[in-house]
């Protein structure tokens, strides 16, 4: 095994060719995130690669230290690498390159290094978000201001008006379960998929997160939905689309089918949390929403609100609200940014998140355990939806086009690219 043989020489030279260079490159990228994964718990979000690599890993238990110049010296062996003529293959040393820097990142944060949230973005996930100041929000505030008038804070008029579209707990299940299979009709229609692909659905509590996707391999998801929280409606086409169809399990599928069982590359059977790959990951799913229910209005009204026993006639100004909060999702990533980088306490920041994102009190708490825990993930789903958004339309994946959008996202969702593949290329 390679960790073992491996001990005291770290990464190992490759034999003669692209491919074969290659190919043990992503051998041991994937050995190397199990072994930094016995030191970052959270690390390894999905595997379903050769079993005996993990046990090994958990036998070798190599010294985070170890692991960390182990991933620098093969960062700086694929880097001396040629570049690959074939396109998709040139990508996919891309992607290791960009993969296993970001283990080399990790490893030096877990160690103990220090740096801000945007140093820490570019290095785990290829990306900083863009600032945005509080004025960018002030007409988003100013319309919902008009739309939720009444006594009390606009945060508190919006917990008010979201508790009218709370699917009662003894209605989820059905409510989420029809969302999914509807989602998973439609995604079909324009991605094949293999027969026996599967998503189990399943309730939890004591969460930090509001819904996660645990990918199990051989095409099969189980779907978490946590319930602390109270869940209104629109949840349901968002779990729906970004868990499940077209989302992180028609992802984690089509990277298993396309690139690990037709082309034999094992990096792809597995998936490291803090990696570039994330923002693919989340930033597709967050888009997902719009490609798979285009008509978001009709099938609330004419669907889920009868099946939750909500007033269809309400669809329109529930949904008009919800865009409006669409639009101050950056808050997330300036009251994040801050409080990482000291600049807001955690008064200041929870007044921060109330003021402009609307919060509630309690809502606020998931956030900064969750910001706490995981640090400047949250990037990927804001960012990486505009930069999955713009690569889709500039290429003429309109709404007025949808075949060709679902095409681009087929494609996107099959194929080694990395958020620094999505940005334009400007001469």
């Amino acid at each position: 095994m390679w960790l073992a043989a491996c001990a005291s020489r770290g990464p190992v030279a490759p034999g003669p060719g692209p491919g074969s260079a290659l190919d043990s490159f992503a051998e041991q990228y994937v050995k190397l995130v199990l072994a930094l994964g016995q030191h970052d718990p959270a690390l390894v979000d999905a595997y379903h690669g050769p079993q005996g690599w993990a046990d090994e890993a958990k036998r070798a238990a190599v010294p985070l230290l170890e692991v960390g110049s182990r991933a620098a010296a093969l960062h700086a062996l694929i880097e001396s690498s040629p570049v690959p003529a074939d396109a998709l293959v040139a990508l996919r040393r891309t992607f290791l390159l960009r993969q296993v820097g970001a283990m080399d990142a990790r490893a030096r944060l877990l160690q103990g290094t220090k740096l801000s949230f945007d140093e820490e973005s570019e290095a785990l996930y290829n990306a900083r978000a863009p600032t945005h100041t509080e004025a960018e929000f002030a007409e988003a505030l100013a319309e919902l201001e008009q739309l939720l008038p009444g006594q009390g804070t606009l945060a508190e008029r919006l917990e008010v008006f979201h508790r009218s579209f709370v699917i009662p707990p003894e209605k989820l299940r059905e409510v989420f379960q029809t969302a999914i299979d509807e989602a998973r009709r439609r995604t079909k229609q324009h991605i094949p998929l293999p027969d026996d692909e599967e998503v189990t659905l399943e309730f939890v509590t004591g969460q930090s997160w509001g819904a996660y996707n645990w990918y199990k391999g051989r095409n099969k998801s189980v779907v978490q939905i946590n319930t602390d929280l109270p869940i209104t409606i629109s949840r349901a086409i968002e779990v729906g689309a970004h868990e499940s169809y077209p989302g992180h399990h028609v992802y984690n599928v089509l990277l298993e089918q396309h690139l690990v069982r037709e082309r034999g590359w094992v990096e792809f059977t597995i998936y490291p949390l803090y990696s570039p790959q994330s923002l693919i990951s989340e930033g597709s799913a967050t888009y997902g929403p719009q490609v798979v229910f285009p008509d978001e209005a009709a099938y609330l009204r004419e669907v889920l609100f009868p099946l939750a026993g909500l007033p269809p006639d309400r669809v329109e100004p529930y949904l008009r609200v919800e865009a409006l909060l669409e639009k101050l999702t950056n808050v997330d990533n300036e009251a994040a940014r801050r409080f990482l980088d000291g600049q807001f306490t955690r008064e200041q920041a929870s007044d921060y998140l109330i003021r402009y994102r609307l919060l509630t009190r309690p809502q606020v708490e998931k956030f900064l355990l969750n910001a706490t825990e995981e640090r400047t993930y949250l990037i990927n789903y804001n960012l990486g939806r505009d930069l999955v958004a713009d690569f889709i339309e500039r290429q003429g994946g309109t709404k007025d086009n949808p075949a060709r959008r679902w095409e681009l996202l087929r494609e996107l969702l099959s194929s080694p690219r990395l958020p620094g593949d999505l940005v334009e290329k400007r001469p």
